[in-house]
């Protein structure tokens, strides 16, 4: 079996590029969340409030329980945060023609 390099886990566990791709956004997101309740030193049902979560789904959130979470729900929660969620794409070099 040839060793296959990958540019990102999830382009090595998920079964299509769009799948991959839709997890690297999720995950990226999370990792924001968690590092902004992480900021906060609040409890955990604190940062609930906060969020408008309960506080086992920010305990899946700060333990980065990526399948929890859709997409749209991260964006969400990303505003109540305070954030801004600005889109960026750039051209895959590497796919085909």
């Amino acid at each position: 079996m040839a060793n296959e390099r990958f540019a990102s886990i999830w382009d090595a566990v998920e079964d299509t590029p769009e799948e991959a791709a839709n997890m690297r956004l999720r995950s990226k997101l999370m990792m924001i969340l968690g590092e902004r309740v992480k900021s906060w030193n609040v409890s955990q049902a604190e940062a609930g409030r906060r969020l408008g979560l309960t506080q086992p789904r920010v305990n899946d959130l700060l333990k980065g329980r990526v399948s929890k979470f859709s997409l749209d729900a991260l964006v969400n929660l990303s505003t109540h945060a305070h954030y801004r969620i600005d889109i960026s794409a750039v051209e895959d070099e590497t796919a085909p023609a």
